[in-house]
């Protein structure tokens, strides 16, 4: 039986000198405590493809993610509290023969069976799920798997962007100061934080990954048509912050993770939520929000164990 989600998750005021010098307002949306075995984004948007996998029958969920992948985790523990196999379609077929790193073991702890694909490999099969030639690449999964749901790598699809749309309805008073911050790696949690704003307020979305201008932003417009029959406005994404790539951790990414740690008594994920709140520190020093804009930064996940 999968646990109930927390919801409203807590939305914490965050004084912090270096935004308040510049009359700028910090909150967290806690995001990172709406469920214990599927925290933050994930479950936003894992939450409505559980529901119609149960609802449609389905006694396997198939998807992809890479070496330390969140959504793989997530993917298998939901699978396994709701009496559901999983199948994870793992980035890097060299992966098969080393030891399992602590991501890819508790997925298979969870009862995930992992499947290694080359990276050629792996990106088709990801990009016919995600893109336009989705129903061939979930049929072609199927006739492997048998009947499944097949989640998109990340888990972004329309049904996760309506899920993510969710975390705005949790935010009362929206108004023209304010802008709603998320990290993006494959675009959901932005497209539903986008869709669901009301006149005035913004989205800005901060690229974990590197090279991904252009891509990203036509990801968010695709789910939007996809989920809503239509595209949204009001929206941005900055991609001078992703700390040379996805995965990637620098010694001042980590120095700042730990000084608000300090400050603030809130644990960071490091590539994903650190990455955005270093984004807004440096984008405030930069003058890039006007006094009297209010910032909330979504904390989508848990940190890795140390």
């Amino acid at each position: 039986m999968l646990e109930a989600p927390r919801v409203p998750t807590p939305l914490v005021e965050c004084a912090d000198e270096a935004f308040e010098r510049a009359g700028v307002e910090l909150r967290l949306k806690r995001d990172d405590l709406v469920h214990p075995l599927v925290p933050g984004n994930k479950w936003r948007k894992l939450g409505p493809n559980l529901e119609l996998a149960v609802r449609a029958g389905h006694r396997r969920l198939v998807t992809f993610g890479g070496a330390y992948s969140t959504h793989l985790r997530a993917v298998a523990l939901a699978a396994g509290a709701l009496g559901l196999s999983s199948v994870g379609l793992v980035r890097g077929e060299e992966l098969a023969r080393a030891p399992r790193n602590w991501s890819l073991r508790a997925a298979e702890e969870a009862g995930m069976e992992l499947v290694f694909l080359s990276r050629a490999e792996y990106r088709e099969a990801a990009g016919r799920v995600a893109g336009g030639a989705a129903g061939a690449g979930e049929a072609e999964l199927r006739r492997r798997w048998g009947p499944c749901l097949v989640l998109p790598e990340g888990g972004s699809n329309a049904l996760a962007a309506r899920g993510a749309q969710a975390v705005v309805a949790e935010l009362a008073g929206l108004g023209e100061r304010d802008v709603v911050c998320c990290p993006v790696g494959t675009g959901g949690t932005l497209a539903g934080i986008a869709a669901g704003l009301p006149p005035g307020a913004r989205a800005l979305g901060v690229a974990v990954l590197r090279g991904g201008e252009g891509y990203l932003e036509g990801e968010v417009t695709r789910l939007h048509r996809e989920a809503y029959g239509r595209e949204f406005g009001g929206w941005r994404i900055d991609h001078g912050h992703h700390g040379g790539g996805y995965g990637r951790v620098p010694a001042a990414l980590e120095e700042f993770a730990a000084g608000f740690e300090r400050r603030h008594g809130v644990a960071l994920e490091r590539r994903y939520v650190a990455k955005t709140l270093a984004a807004l520190h440096g984008l405030t020093a930069a003058g890039a929000f006007p006094p009297g804009t209010r910032l909330t930064a979504v904390v989508t996940g848990l940190p890795d164990p140390r």
